[in-house]
């Protein structure tokens, strides 16, 4: 995925690369000493509530299910599991399409509740009763 390229999180909703805003910092982790010298972290943000490209009817559901993760209606992840500052730039990329699209899937549709057949009803009893006739075949007998 081109750093400069549009993100896709559904076909309405697509994210310019002039919405992004990327700040760099020092990794911990694995790299050696180039780790004390390289800016390899990155933080990406996004910001779902003031943003133009976020369409109407999805911003109300993206800031409700993303609600506990924002912070003043601003989306940030963070990267720094590879030694790269590139990979770690693609990888935060992956990530906030990734959030995005989960929290803009439309709700499943509502249960609608069943009640069990009679059949079933009947299995359930009649196991019930056998359970119950293993059980008092298993007690002691004291007429011994």
């Amino acid at each position: 995925m081109p750093l400069d390229a549009d993100l896709v999180v559904t076909r309405r909703f697509v994210i310019p690369p002039g919405e992004l805003s990327e700040r760099f910092s020092r990794s911990s982790g694995p790299g050696g000493q180039g780790v004390n010298t390289t800016d390899s972290r990155v933080e990406l943000s996004f910001d779902v509530a003031r943003s133009p490209s976020v369409p109407e009817d999805l911003r109300s559901r993206l800031l409700a299910r993303l609600a506990s993760r924002l912070t003043d209606g601003v989306l940030t992840i963070a990267a720094s599991e590879q030694r790269a500052q590139l990979a770690n730039r693609e990888a935060a990329r992956l990530r906030l399409v990734a959030v995005l699209r989960d929290a803009a899937a439309p709700p499943p549709p509502k249960r609608r509740p069943t009640k069990p057949t009679r059949g079933s009803k009947e299995r359930r009893i009649a196991e019930k009763k056998r359970r119950g006739e293993v059980k008092r075949g298993r007690r002691g007998r004291f007429d011994d």
